[in-house]
């Protein structure tokens, strides 16, 4: 083995190695910003003066800007590689986590709207990253990366109380923290973006854009709506959990460590749904299993009393929800042939799918204005959990998109 050899060898691996990191503290940023306004949304309601409705669209902000930018995203990807978009996504991330946590209700408003715009970004293009990359890996890092994701997730939901009244930082220092993993990822992803080795690039003239607009598939609309409709419970669920506890009787504290405690639950299920979703070839069954859990959990929030059933409760809404968004994320991967064709289809679904998402913790939060309880929103996510059974039966058929 002569010295150039050796040379690329090494500068091979460590691109591999930095490839990974950056997978996984890319996924790491791809929720805090919005888990941890969950505990503190009182906080910040009583802060700034808002109503419930005005206070969740700080939640609905980002959902919004996912809708927004998730089209764009492939094709920013595409024209200066996804390194390069995922970098700018990062960089965006980091200036609107730091404008929002400004005393200032449109900085709030401005910050947030970034934030959405920069996890979009992650949100769209790291799938596809990893199926140009690392396209026989594609469900085990997607299982990786979906529980690297969800854990930094529940950690966020439970340092955000006591970092903002524990230690009486405030609620602006418990969203500020979350710029640190995301000026990390702009680190790893300016060395990504300058080094690409040869054989990330031997697949490249086969990942042609498909003749067919994404449009016209109707297994690309039922994703969509899989991955709208999962992604309206879990935000709800994230932005209200802490809340729809307080009233169950008991504290704040207590409800935004339950809803970290969820999160945890859903790790298992994050890192498994994808690894199993590539041993079969439909994935049906696996829709149904993860929907029944959240059916059964959101009726416990509505029709129980006691504490352990609460807590039955949230196990598992949190091994509903843990799997349900990894396996429409596979669903990406595996309903693609390709990694541009992911990249489009990911755009698309996420595009449709968090404008759909983006109603809910708005519409969640007039209902509890306009009722004075969660009887009535937490019916309405009983309803909701059986669209996600139907769209994710049909997404999870052994096709492909372009077919």
């Amino acid at each position: 083995m002569d010295g150039n050899t050796l040379t690329n060898d090494k500068t091979n691996r460590l691109y591999r190695f930095m490839l990974y990191a950056a997978i996984i503290v890319t996924a790491f940023n791809l929720r805090p910003a919005i888990t941890s306004v969950g505990p503190v949304i009182g906080l910040i309601r009583d802060d700034m003066g808002l109503s419930n409705g005005a206070a969740g669209v700080i939640t609905s902000l980002p959902l919004l800007a996912f809708a927004a930018a998730s089209p764009l995203a492939p094709k920013i990807g595409n024209r200066f590689s996804n390194e390069k978009a995922l970098l700018v996504g990062l960089v965006l991330l980091a200036i609107g986590i730091s404008m929002r946590s400004i005393s200032s209700v449109s900085l709030l408003y401005i910050g947030t709207f970034l934030v959405g715009i920069g996890i979009a970004f992650g949100n769209v293009l790291l799938p596809a990253a990893i199926k140009e990359k690392l396209p026989k890996k594609s469900e085990l890092m997607t299982g990786i990366y979906s529980t690297a994701m969800n854990a930094m997730a529940a950690v966020a939901s439970g340092l955000s109380i006591p970092v903002a009244e524990g230690i009486g930082l405030g609620w602006q220092v418990a969203l500020l923290i979350w710029t640190v993993p995301a000026l990390i990822g702009v680190i790893i992803w300016i060395y990504l973006s300058r080094k690409r080795p040869r054989e990330n690039k031997e697949n490249t003239s086969e990942e042609t854009s498909p003749d067919i607009p994404i449009w016209k598939s109707s297994l690309a609309w039922q994703l969509s709506l899989f991955m709208g409709f999962q992604s309206f419970l879990f935000y709800i669920t994230i932005s209200w959990l802490p809340e729809i506890l307080h009233d169950y009787g008991v504290s704040m504290a207590t409800g935004g460590w339950m809803l970290s405690f969820m999160q945890f639950v859903g790790l298992p299920f994050s890192f498994l749904m994808p690894v199993l979703a590539g041993k079969f070839r439909s994935q049906w069954g696996l829709v149904w299993l993860l929907v029944a859990c959240d059916f059964i959990g959101y009726s416990g929030l509505l029709f129980g009393h006691s504490y352990v059933v609460m807590v039955i409760s949230v196990i598992l809404i949190g091994a509903g929800l843990g799997g349900t968004f990894p396996l429409a994320l596979t669903f990406v991967g595996i309903r693609a042939r390709n990694g541009k064709q992911a990249s489009v289809l990911s755009g698309m679904a996420q595009s449709f799918g968090y404008l759909l998402a983006a109603i809910g913790p708005v519409f969640m939060g007039y209902l509890y204005d306009a009722t004075g309880s969660w009887t009535i929103p937490l019916t309405t996510m009983l309803i909701v959990t059986l669209l996600v059974i139907i769209f994710g039966s049909l997404a999870g058929r052994n096709r492909y998109v372009f077919d």
